[in-house]
């Protein structure tokens, strides 16, 4: 049955219309490396997969933190578990077929219980809405999408050279072509703005040696 952009609003179901997150106090605590790890091994995320995640996972870290030191309400915490679990599902749909977001976020739920974590796993690959303006981008699933935007593999780099990637891998028709530009033009949006309230020009960030570098 079709509902309307406004009845989806409605939907108290957090993965049903656009999100919103719980303040950071209330989401109870987070699992931590150890705890996502064991949950890599259990649904046997292959190792790139895993060097891909764990980088994602610093990136976002590092951006929840200036974040949190800038005055936001941030838990870093559950920033960087989203950011662990967010291919959790990769694995199995290479294997098998699927859409690795929303069976990853799926699976989430049922490991962890924390609705929060599930929607940077299930928005992590493309935001279906309208950004939210003001602060209110400066938030966990922003933080997971564009830190797997600016990994390449296992690699930190721009937009820019990810998506020249992407094109050259994925683009094989128009309707690829114009999918693969539509998700490079909202990621750029996403870096302005969070480089707005952050105070920082992301896209000059190389993020080495486990902190924000220019």
């Amino acid at each position: 049955m079709h509902r309307s952009r406004d009845n989806l609003k409605k939907i108290s179901f957090p993965l049903g219309g656009i999100p919103e997150l719980p303040p950071p106090s209330s989401l109870g605590a987070a699992p931590d490396d150890t705890a996502c790890i064991a949950l890599w091994d259990k649904y046997d995320m292959l190792p790139n997969v895993r060097r891909h995640s764990r980088l994602v996972a610093d990136i976002a870290t590092q951006i929840a933190l200036r974040a949190k030191s800038c005055g936001y309400d941030i838990s870093v915490p559950h920033v960087r578990a989203s950011a662990l679990l967010h291919d959790i599902a990769k694995t199995y749909c290479i294997k098998h077929g699927g859409g690795h977001a929303q069976l990853g976020a799926a699976w989430t739920i049922v490991e962890t219980k924390n609705y929060a974590l599930a929607q940077g796993v299930m928005l992590h690959v493309h935001w279906p809405w309208e950004l939210p303006e003001g602060k209110n981008i400066c938030s966990l699933p922003f933080f997971v999408i564009y830190a797997d935007k600016r990994v390449k593999h296992d690699c930190c780099v721009t937009l820019d050279d990810r998506y020249a990637d992407l094109i050259v891998r994925y683009g094989k028709t128009d309707a690829a072509k114009n999918s693969i530009q539509s998700s490079l033009n909202q990621g750029k949006q996403i870096e302005n703005a969070l480089s707005a309230l952050l105070e920082l020009n992301l896209n000059a960030c190389s993020f080495n040696r486990g902190r924000l570098v220019q």
